[in-house]
């Protein structure tokens, strides 16, 4: 037609790790902007469903599904991760999120994928450097006796810019705890919003976490994609709240009042082991264990000044991000039931 105007043109991009949460809202993000997007998927296809994407069955495990995902694909955002927290499958945590990794990496280079947007963790600092102010240039982890998750995430980093020394862009994303919508599964901090939302938490725990909205994780993500810095780590927080101050958020949200006992750090950890036998009988992972508790003693001041500066991460209010994540799981069904 005359006068009309060009279509742009679409980025073929390929997702790791759709069925998660950063996963769903990444998907829906980037077929907004009119991208073709293809995934990676299991069984699992809740939060993929309806939604006009490619998808190549198997997992990170698969060489031959790996090397059909990114077949003529000029972005790869790899989401995919093994998260646990209850101890007890180091191997399956290093299989999955440092030799995964490294697959996916090495899949890209021999497919001349231009880039890579890999999601790591804040988890992937050292322990020892979580009392002081974080950012890029905190170590990450290498002691033994850290959680296999955190272990797991700084190898992974390793891995994926390993491959990256060959000729590949890799771009890192730290981001902090994620919350909001879209949270099939849900994720453990989904868990945490439907107990209190539930009253199946009779007592809190002191200290707290920095939490980052999903949906800005995504818009910081789609802008890695487009500028950021080859071989560079970004740290995406959001606001930092005591497990009390999450609580009460979920509250205004629901009606639902908080607990007012908050245990201290020394108690909770003598009390992990019953609280792990405890949900364990019911078939539930604890939300208080271990490596959940270690985790709060995170440092406060977490520095995202760099991805501010440079991809634009802005954290909206985190009032806003509870109301659309209680909403989000009361519509989809998780605050009724058993």
């Amino acid at each position: 037609m005359a006068g009309a105007r060009p279509r742009e043109k679409t980025v073929r991009v390929a997702v790791t790790g759709a069925s998660g949460h950063v996963g769903a809202n990444l998907v829906r993000a980037l077929l907004a902007r009119g991208d073709e997007v293809r995934v990676l998927l299991r069984a699992d296809d809740r939060a993929v469903r309806g939604l006009g994407v490619e998808r190549i069955p198997g997992d990170l495990l698969d060489p031959a599904a790996l090397a059909e995902l990114v077949s003529g694909v000029e972005l790869v955002f790899h989401a995919a991760a093994l998260v646990a927290i209850s101890g007890g499958r180091d191997e399956e945590i290093e299989r999955v999120n440092v030799g995964g990794s490294r697959r996916v990496a090495e899949a890209c280079l021999a497919a001349g994928v231009r880039r890579v947007v890999h999601f790591s963790s804040i988890h992937a600092f050292e322990s020892s450097a979580r009392g002081l102010a974080m950012d890029e240039a905190t170590p990450c982890v290498r002691e033994r006796g850290a959680p296999a998750y955190d272990r797991s995430k700084a190898a992974g980093e390793r891995e994926m810019l390993a491959v990256a020394a060959r000729g590949l862009e890799v771009v890192i994303l730290n981001p902090t705890a994620i919350v909001g919508p879209f949270d099939f599964k849900p994720s453990h901090t989904g868990r945490l919003i439907v107990a209190l939302a539930r009253s199946r938490m009779p007592a809190l725990v002191a200290g707290g976490f920095d939490w980052v909205d999903v949906r800005d994780v995504v818009s910081t993500a789609l802008a890695a994609g487009a500028r950021g810095r080859p071989g560079e780590r970004y740290l995406v927080s959001g606001h930092w709240l005591s497990i009390a101050e999450l609580a009460r958020e979920v509250a205004r949200c629901t009606g639902v009042a908080s607990p007012r006992f908050v245990a201290p750090l020394w108690a909770a950890r003598l009390g992990v082991p019953f609280v792990t036998a405890f949900a364990r009988v019911f078939g539930r992972e604890a939300l208080y264990t271990a490596e959940s508790l270690r985790a709060l003693r995170l440092s406060r001041q977490v520095d995202s000044s760099k991805a501010r500066l440079e991809l634009g991460h802005v954290p909206r209010h985190f009032a806003d991000t509870i109301r659309d994540s209680v909403g989000w799981l009361r519509d989809n069904g998780f605050l009724t039931g058993d």
